[in-house]
């Protein structure tokens, strides 16, 4: 390995600057009537997506945001060297479902809601080690599959406590290339997992935000770096909650985040829309980043920007058992302009 690639004790840094050839987001109905429902390349009024049940449905998102980006890219399907995909559900199922007929190469990930930001690193690993040259990065989540898998099902109607947050119905799919004219990956920060001690499964953004600290700090430190030196810190999905707290956590510790900071959680979903603490899910920092953000980093809008992936590491069986719930968060700088690269 070339040392001089690996930065502090955290971070590698991507000399070819792996570029973002295209992404697409594709979501369902109640992110549809959010804040960002023009941004996404495609909507469903039906949940179903005309599936015979929810986990198919979210199959067929994550096939249909691989489409498009593909259209976007101009490339089709056999152009592919890898499909690096992940969800919420046990085995990761509905992204093997998603993919299995495409015969491309397929490396299934679990990060929870850290999943599309440890994708992309992973992806720019890839691309800049010559290791591939068309990457596809895929994540995905559905509110009735998710909410019959780790809490109740959705016919038991259990009241949601105010920490709670709404599992994004979205899928965001993004395709790196050694060429393209931007955006790119500078470089990525591998967390390591951080277990505050939260039990409540109500509560993500809480068991999150330590993690968010940690990988966060790890970045500057590795960096040599600042909140200041980035247009945009985007976290997800922390919701309101969490990011509150992990504000609160930097300004402990001498580090301010500004006006720069925000999080897909509370981006996606407006409060009249009785989300509680705002969304979560692999699909929901995935079409936040693939939806909007991406194309305002393309546009010039942000020059160089963090995207921090958290991840509640926890499962039924061990919230049952008693356990606390470990949190996660991988991060990678993109920027829209080589010049801008760290």
């Amino acid at each position: 390995m070339n040392r001089k690639n690996k930065l502090g004790t955290h971070t590698v840094r991507f000399p070819s600057l792996p570029g973002i050839a295209s992404w697409a987001a594709v979501a369902g109905k109640k992110e549809s009537a959010g804040p960002l429902g023009k941004y996404f390349d495609e909507t469903y009024p039906d949940t179903t997506l005309s599936q015979k049940t929810w986990e198919q449905a979210e199959s067929a998102m994550q096939s249909r945001a691989l489409g498009i980006a593909l259209e976007k890219a101009k490339l089709d399907q056999k152009s592919l060297d890898r499909i690096y995909a992940g969800d919420l559900l046990n085995q990761c199922i509905s992204s093997s479902f998603a993919h299995k007929a495409t015969g491309v190469p397929y490396l299934g990930l679990y990060g929870a809601c850290s999943t599309m930001a440890q994708g992309l690193g992973l992806g720019a690993m890839t691309v800049d080690g010559g290791y591939g040259e068309n990457i596809a990065v895929i994540t995905s989540s559905h509110f009735c599959s998710a909410e019959r898998q780790y809490r109740m099902p959705l016919e038991y109607g259990g009241q949601r406590p105010p920490s709670a947050q709404w599992t994004c119905t979205a899928s965001g799919c993004a395709i790196l290339t050694p060429n393209s004219d931007g955006p790119y990956i500078c470089s990525a920060t591998c967390g390591h997992i951080v277990d505050a001690g939260v039990t409540d499964a109500n509560n993500m953004g809480a068991a999150m935000a330590p993690a968010a600290f940690d990988t966060l700090t790890a970045l500057f430190t590795d960096t040599s770096t600042s909140p200041d030196s980035f247009d945009l810190i985007l976290t997800g999905d922390l919701g309101a909650l969490g990011s509150k707290i992990l504000r609160d956590l930097c300004a402990q510790n001498g580090i301010k985040l500004g006006e720069n900071y925000f999080d897909c959680g509370e981006l996606i979903f407006s409060p009249s829309q009785d989300t509680h603490c705002g969304g979560s899910g692999c699909g929901c920092s995935a079409a936040v980043l693939c939806g909007k953000i991406l194309d305002e980093v393309r546009a010039g809008r942000y020059k160089r920007m963090i995207f921090a992936g958290t991840g509640a590491l926890h499962s039924p069986t061990e919230i049952q058992q008693g356990s606390s719930i470990p949190g996660i968060c991988h991060a990678v700088v993109i920027c829209g302009e080589r010049e801008c690269a760290l």
